[in-house]
């Protein structure tokens, strides 16, 4: 049994966007970013089941755009927890039983490519674990909390994590599992499988893959959707 389940985390209000609305549910071309991040899952052939994890006060809305947009695969909305790792595990827990393997995704990284998706997931169908992420570009220091200098890693080490993020479900719900009985909170889903002994892999992604967080996101989400990853150029 192969089959690929995908959880997509959007129950966060997003403040440093600096919205009313919380970022997810702005517009890109006239149709929400969350919108265009299922509809990038609902075409991947190879995508079973889709699980969005959104607010509580946010669940209607988002069944009325499976409806609309017809997004066949969304078999369950679930209202989200507290912290993200909150949410990702009320998720991971509908898919329990029913696939083998997981993605676990941002609600607002909607340009993820097809092949770069397709595969994280089968280098974690030969590794158990494995993500997308960039070699970083910059120059990174660690700093102090009075502003000096610490230390300059060596660049060459450092990737930029980005999602999604794939795993057998029975490994991540382990992980997830533990974490929970010893009270530890992560900043993402592969930081707890790391934490359980499980070496996870790096699938190299492209820097079009952005999570969009911030109002400097927007025209450049707008770029990318109009040059790069528009419907009609996928």
């Amino acid at each position: 049994m192969n089959q690929l389940g995908v959880v997509i985390v959007a129950a966060g209000k997003g403040s440093r966007m600096g919205t009313k609305e919380s970022k997810q549910y702005l517009h890109l071309n006239g149709k929400p970013i969350l919108v265009h991040t299922l509809a990038l899952f609902e075409r991947i052939a190879e995508v079973d089941t889709i699980v969005l994890v959104t607010g509580t006060e946010d669940v209607e809305r988002c069944r009325g755009y499976v409806e609309q947009y017809r997004l066949t695969k969304v078999r369950h909305i679930v209202a989200g927890g507290k912290e993200r790792q909150d949410s990702v595990y009320k998720g991971l827990q509908q898919l329990e039983g029913s696939v083998e393997w997981v993605m676990v995704h941002d609600g607002v990284r909607p340009f993820a490519a097809e092949e770069h998706v397709i595969a994280c997931w089968r280098k974690a169908m030969e590794t158990e674990a494995a993500v997308l992420a960039v070699p970083v570009k910059d120059t990174i220091k660690v700093v102090d909390p009075s502003g000096t200098i610490q230390s300059t890693p060596d660049r060459r080490s450092l990737w930029a994590i980005q999602t999604p993020q794939a795993f057998r479900l029975s490994l991540l719900l382990n992980a997830y599992q533990q974490a929970e009985k010893d009270a530890f909170l992560g900043t993402d889903d592969a930081m707890l499988v790391e934490r359980i002994g499980t070496p996870v892999q790096v699938v190299e992604a492209d820097y079009y893959n952005i999570k969009i967080t911030t109002p400097e996101d927007l025209p450049w989400a707008q770029w990318i959707l109009q040059n790069v990853r528009g419907e009609d150029k996928r």
